[in-house]
């Protein structure tokens, strides 16, 4: 029996469940709010086309406008100016949309400190237990903050002194960049930094130094808590948009039960 055959019966089974981490797409969908002096990304819009009517009496479809980093999204390495020069969303390889993920559950220390930030050393506490992160795969950031996605105001966070939500350290962020297996980062926050990174050095660490390195994100990721630390295959599923910088994803995780 083919390896494919075995996988289809597993999950025909239940022996391999398809986890969707993919937040629900509509004009309520959280989005970043930048500094108003800043461009301001779209929040997702659906235009009507036809509906069974005179407009197409058969069939039902619409146009949307959206922003390439709004809802569940892939970030490439030319969204940063760190890594203007490298692939846009539609040169990804195929075969990265289809990784292994290890994930790092810190939603009991988030729910302590919203500005909880992810060591090296958190990192290589979980190896210690769990083993190497996944060669050629993905490092999922368990926080918690998905079970704000419902709201703006409670997703971003944010006061007087700006955006309060977990992410990681600098340190973190250039040894997960340049030290590290992994391809990409995945996070369940509005973007892969944290609320309060435009005051580090350098500003967004992540995004600096991930896309400087070629390397990807996934944002506003759900349901992490429905994965294992280990064993998960990840299938991310951008547009293939040429020369964007990213686009809205559905992203699926196989887990074996």
């Amino acid at each position: 029996m083919s390896i494919l055959q075995d996988l289809r019966d597993a999950l025909a089974s239940g022996q391999v469940e398809v986890v969707d981490l993919t937040a629900p797409l509509t004009a309520d969908t959280p989005t970043l709010q930048l500094p108003p002096e800043f461009g301001q990304t779209a929040k997702f819009q659906l235009e009507e086309i036809s509906r069974y009517d005179d407009r197409g009496p058969g069939w039902y479809w619409n146009n949307f406008r959206t922003g390439e980093h709004t809802g569940t999204h892939f970030d490439t390495p030319n969204h940063w100016v760190t890594g203007k020069d490298g692939e846009d969303v539609a040169s990804v390889p195929a075969g990265r949309l289809v990784a292994p993920a290890a994930v790092l559950d810190f939603s009991a220390e988030v729910a302590e400190d919203p500005d909880f930030l992810l060591e090296i050393e958190h990192v290589e506490a979980w190896q210690e237990q769990h083993g190497p992160l996944p060669e050629g795969g993905w490092l999922l950031f368990r926080t918690g903050w998905d079970a704000r996605s419902h709201a703006q105001e409670e997703f971003l966070n944010a006061d007087e002194a700006g955006p309060h939500t977990p992410g990681l350290s600098v340190a973190c962020a250039r040894w997960l960049a340049q030290e590290s297996p992994v391809i990409g980062l995945g996070v369940e926050t509005v973007g892969t930094d944290a609320g309060a990174a435009a005051g580090f050095e350098p500003m967004f660490p992540c995004h600096t130094m991930m896309h400087g390195a070629g390397k990807y994100g996934l944002t506003q990721l759900q349901n992490l808590a429905q994965l294992p630390p280990t064993g998960a295959l990840l299938v991310t599923g951008p547009l293939r948009i040429v020369g964007g910088s990213g686009s809205p994803a559905r992203i699926l995780a196989l887990v074996e039960r």
